[in-house]
């Protein structure tokens, strides 16, 4: 059975994408990771492993990722992105003090979507669910 990583690494070198141990390691960095990393949480992560590894060198391969489709970038509002190798209909909720992203499992809104289209005339391709609050550790300095 092929792991994520290896099924990853397989789509890219079929794309003409050279696979380094660098970008083998971000690559199975952001698969193992659930806290959604910005390109510098990758790079103080790996970089101990990987001395020759520059912050430029992860926005590049981050790029090489997104554009092969394996990997969404989520921007929300703040200017450092995050990454997330979790392609599954899912969405998330970001806690606006410390800015931590976690995922939510709920069935995709896809009648809203029809809604839109109807309403409209669109073709709707996807939607962006953003939910913001506060996380546990947060809301436990708040109250």
């Amino acid at each position: 059975m092929e792991t994520r990583v290896e099924h990853a690494v397989d789509q890219l070198k079929s794309g003409g994408v050279r696979m380094t141990p660098q970008r083998y390691a971000i690559l199975n960095y952001l698969m193992e990771s659930i806290i959604h990393p910005t390109a510098d949480d990758i790079f103080r992560a790996l970089s101990p492993q990987y001395p020759s590894l520059s912050i430029a060198t992860v926005y590049n391969n981050l790029k090489v990722f997104v554009d092969a489709g394996l990997v969404r970038e989520l921007t929300y509002g703040d200017d450092s992105s995050r990454f997330d190798a979790d392609l599954s209909d899912h969405y998330h909720v970001t806690c606006t003090k410390c800015g931590t992203i976690v995922d939510f499992d709920h069935p995709p809104v896809k009648d809203v979507e029809q809604a839109a289209a109807e309403a409209t005339g669109f073709t709707v391709f996807g939607h962006r669910l953003e939910l913001y609050g506060l996380c546990p550790t947060c809301k436990g300095m708040h109250s």
